[in-house]
């Protein structure tokens, strides 16, 4: 990934933040206006973070301001569980060039430049980045995620929609996705990664615990996964499948190079590679696991250089064109 080009950060100031018309307004009108003592005091909170609540406020305090000073003061965690109760606003931060040690803040972020934050970063709604973004922390993003540049995050990422990142994206932890997620350059997750949506990724995509997806796959370069990797729908790599755990797909898989797995090999459809297919040993090869028997012939192929061993489910097509099911 090309290093995030930190010599390009300015500190700007925050431009105040803005809301949307009132027709717009959240359904939960309470984030929209001032907070009581009555009002923390019925969501239960902890007895060091109300404590610091009746001594650093008088009366009723506006929500975003109650965020800031929590952040302020160093309790980050407090700000983001109030977070959690009163939910996201429509409020909208707008800045030229992001640097902060952490932002919590309730409504969307735009930043027109580079943003760089050393702890927590999180968001009610959708964040924007013209540039790259690093974060030292952890990111949580309440909408959608849109990044022209790099994205690199240190610890874990929460991801409460979609995700376009123009360039590479690197995550030190778990990565969550709810939405589909697009990577324009290589995927690098240190832990789990789990898409609710599509995964399209135009460069390598290397994890380090089990990849999971709720749509289909599509990797412009190599698949790298030390652990299992399932999708439900299709998987389309352009390389090399390499995974270390078992390779579940619930439609058709087509790679480049070889499917290799350190478990069974388990496609919906069809199988094919323009390598080798190799499963663990002691697993087996399932092709056509959704496709009607009579149907495998057209729906559930398995064609590579060599026929796999332990081909025990779908039709193998050598090169001659000849078939043969287990």
């Amino acid at each position: 990934m090309p290093p995030f080009p930190s010599s390009e950060i300015s500190l700007a100031p925050y431009a105040p933040a803005r809301s949307l018309p009132a027709g717009d307004a959240p359904a939960n009108a309470a984030v929209a206006t001032d907070i009581t003592r009555h009002f923390i005091r019925a969501k239960q909170p902890c007895a060091d973070g109300y404590r610091w609540y009746l001594r650093r406020q008088e009366g009723a305090s506006n929500y975003q301001t109650l965020l800031d000073d929590l952040v302020r003061e160093g309790r980050v965690e407090d700000a983001c569980w109030m977070l959690d109760q009163f939910g996201p606003t429509n409020d909208v931060l707008e800045v030229e060039h992001l640097e902060a040690d952490a932002l919590v803040f309730a409504g969307s972020v735009r930043c027109q430049g580079h943003a760089n934050v050393e702890g927590v970063l999180r968001t009610g709604r959708s964040l924007s980045v013209l540039g790259g973004l690093r974060v030292g922390g952890a990111l949580r993003v309440g909408e959608d995620l849109r990044v022209s540049g790099a994205v690199r995050c240190d610890a874990s990422a929460r991801l409460h929609g979609d995700a376009r990142v123009g360039w590479s994206l690197a995550v030190a932890q778990r990565l969550q996705c709810t939405g589909s997620l697009r990577v324009g350059g290589e995927l690098d997750c240190g832990a789990t990664a789990h898409i609710g949506g599509h995964c399209r990724v135009a460069q390598d995509l290397r994890v380090v615990g089990d990849l999971g997806c709720d749509g289909g796959i599509k990797v412009g370069g190599h698949l790298q996964a030390d652990a299992a990797v399932q999708a439900a729908r299709g998987l389309w790599v352009a390389g090399d499948v390499d995974c270390k755990g078992h390779l579940q797909v619930g439609w058709g898989v087509r790679a480049g190079g070889h499917i290799h797995a350190g478990g069974a090999i388990r496609a919906g459809e069809t199988l094919w590679a323009g390598e080798t297919i190799a499963a663990g040993e002691a697993y087996g090869v399932y092709a056509g696991l959704v496709v009607p028997l009579p149907d495998w012939p057209h729906s559930a192929k398995v064609c590579a250089r060599e026929q796999p061993a332990r081909l025990l489910s779908g039709c193998w097509t050598d090169a001659d064109g000849q078939r043969t099911t287990p």
